[in-house]
């Protein structure tokens, strides 16, 4: 069943925003095309430049766990296996750590930047103004999702944002358990909390954990015109209004 957008403006009442970013606030074709691209050749490198790193050490060996591979994996055996992750978008979260640190370093040398939709930015800043709080829970690592909002086409965004959580801070972002540990975290309740998201499993774990959800279907990205259940589903930011209880 195809979901019927949402009229506009669709009525939010929430404390907290907590906001995707791929497929939501960004393109995911810009996150899997220019910042794959320029994480790909980088992997090896990193990973032995960066040995005696404990998340990278942490990811070097979850790689050869994970992908069944002998203790004593040579880097070249480790990067093919992230090549193939990236290559299937495996939100695998130690792809993710060596990603963030490289595209870190990239955002700060100013060889990358990050990519937002139009409609996104002049909400954030207009609902910041009138109370609401945001965080961010992507499978993108942390140390990525900083620097990301930090080197915005707009600014510097970080100080609209209260906390950002990742799969290793909060948990897996289909499961419900998630959720509930974020709006710990933020100190509010589920029903002062709305996600936003544009993955149809995301939608029902966040749903399943009590919390206010908006499904985003925009054109051109992965989850377009996807069955997003009982949830509101809008195609902007511009169809959302968000007001303080």
């Amino acid at each position: 069943m195809t979901a019927t957008p949402t009229p506009d403006p669709l009525a939010v009442s929430a404390r907290y925003v907590v906001i995707d970013i791929e497929g939501t606030t960004s393109a995911a074709g810009f996150i899997l095309g220019d910042l794959y691209d320029y994480a790909r050749p980088r992997l090896g490198s990193w990973l032995d430049d960066h040995a005696d790193d404990p998340a990278i050490a942490e990811a070097r060996e979850q790689v050869i766990h994970d992908a069944e591979l002998a203790s004593d994996a040579t880097t070249d055996q480790i990067v093919a296996v992230l090549h193939e992750w990236m290559e299937r978008d495996v939100k695998a979260t130690p792809l993710k750590t060596v990603q963030g640190q490289i595209w870190a370093e990239g955002f700060e040398r100013a060889e990358i930047s990050s990519h937002f939709f139009d409609d996104v930015i002049p909400k954030l800043r207009d609902w910041y103004s009138h109370g609401v709080r945001f965080a961010v829970f992507s499978s993108g690592s942390v140390a990525s999702q900083v620097p990301w909002f930090r080197h915005s086409p707009d600014g510097d965004l970080t100080g609209l944002i209260t906390e950002f959580f990742d799969t290793v801070s909060a948990g897996p972002k289909k499961e419900a358990a998630s959720y509930q540990a974020i709006a710990d975290a933020l100190g509010s309740t589920p029903g002062e909390t709305v996600f936003f998201t544009d993955n149809p499993g995301e939608v029902a774990a966040a749903i399943d954990a009590g919390w206010q959800v908006v499904a985003f279907s925009r054109e051109g990205e992965p989850f377009f015109e996807a069955d997003f259940g009982a949830a509101a589903v809008v195609t902007s930011f511009d169809d959302v209004e968000v007001v303080l209880p």
